[in-house]
């Protein structure tokens, strides 16, 4: 007897006349023709994914796509975080200039957060703006940079340092696609899914201190759920803010902390950057502790939680390296939301009650840091 899946969510993220649907749910994958149809002057898209992607799951794509009867023309990119980079932009927009793409193409990301921030910043220098479209196939990318408009690529600088906000037309979130992640990247993508619970929804938090083991052994109801509420906090934030001039910053716990840290390590691939948030997260509520504004037992409950899902919750933890404090310190000051030499961090004062602390004390941090390094 076959079991019943549940109905993919849809989830809206409204932006006017830019809105959009979110598709959740085991084989969404199938309604990516149908979407696609009416944005279309002709049967044809370009893909954009990665080698291992492209391996995996590029055959479904094209099952999926068949009955719409719309053709493919495909460029992988080397899977990893230093897949972002200029050159590889550069090389993305001859792609699609010489094969004659024009503003009323489509290019979809299929792939991680990677593939997602470099095709969307592509496709929103096209020609000044060609149709995009999410299809993530990462835990991470599935909640988290495949919602919202958030494009870019990497600078020895920092990480995401050039870029732009550009709407995907659509995005489908199918959760069968996570049974070929590895492990690791699977509870990568866990962190950011605990980021939503943290922000400003401890009742989530909690339903995933008791799911948890479910979502990551990807449990479909369980799995549905977790992408379909993170995704549902995520519109919400950035129907609010779509350019994060205020409350889409919250959507940041745990990522400048991240940031320096993946940027530290020179975005090399032992460290993911869902790892580098989880680590970040519990940094800004011990920091939060250390500075009187988060309780230690709060801090100490969200590296518990945090670390029963197998990440990261101290700097000894990270491969990588070596750390030091002064250095991480700096990256957080050339983060791209710092002003002035200001560095605006996301704390806490409880579980679900983030805010932004708009100019924390560099000397603070960099002693702090030094603390936990200490703590190895």
């Amino acid at each position: 007897m076959s079991e019943t899946r549940s109905a993919p969510d849809i989830v809206r993220v409204d932006l006017g006349a830019r809105s959009y649907d979110i598709v959740v749910g085991h084989g969404a994958l199938s309604e990516l023709g149908v979407r696609l149809l009416p944005l279309l002057k002709r049967k044809r898209v370009f893909v954009l994914t990665d080698e291992t992607v492209a391996r995996l799951h590029m055959d479904a794509l094209k099952t999926a796509l068949r009955p719409s009867g719309i053709e493919t023309d495909v460029m992988a990119l080397a899977p990893g975080e230093q897949s972002k980079s200029f050159s590889n932009l550069e090389g993305i927009l001859d792609w699609l200039l010489e094969a004659g793409a024009d503003r009323g193409d489509v290019l979809i990301a299929f792939g991680g957060g990677v593939v997602g921030d470099i095709a969307g910043l592509s496709a929103s220098l096209m020609k000044r703006g060609m149709g995009f479209v999410q299809v993530p196939t990462t835990l991470l990318s599935q909640v988290d940079s495949s919602v919202g408009g958030k494009t870019a690529v990497n600078t020895p600088r920092g990480k995401n340092m050039i870029g732009a906000f550009y709407q995907p037309r659509f995005v489908i979130a199918d959760t069968a696609l996570l049974d070929s992640l590895p492990a690791r990247d699977l509870r990568a993508g866990y962190a950011e899914v605990l980021k939503y619970g943290l922000i400003n929804d401890a009742a989530f938090f909690d339903w995933l201190e008791a799911n948890g083991a479910d979502v990551l052994a990807l449990k479909p109801d369980a799995i549905q759920n977790a992408v379909a509420t993170s995704c549902r906090a995520k519109a919400a934030v950035v129907a609010q803010d779509e350019t994060e001039g205020g409350v889409r910053a919250l959507l940041n716990l745990g990522h400048t902390f991240g940031h320096a840290v993946e940027a530290a390590n020179g975005y090399r691939p032992d460290v993911l950057h869902g790892e580098a948030v989880a680590l970040g997260m519990v940094l800004a509520f011990r920091y939060g502790a250390s500075e009187g504004i988060t309780s230690a037992a709060i801090a100490e409950k969200v590296s518990r939680v945090i670390g029963a899902s197998g990440l990261p919750v101290a700097l000894s933890d990270m491969p990588g390296g070596p750390y030091e404090a002064a250095q991480l310190a700096e990256l957080m000051k050339q983060d791209k939301k710092a002003r002035g030499g200001r560095v605006p961090l996301i704390l806490a004062r409880d579980i679900g009650q983030s805010y932004i602390h708009s100019d924390a004390d560099l000397a603070s941090v960099a002693a702090f840091l030094a603390g936990e390094l200490e703590r190895a």
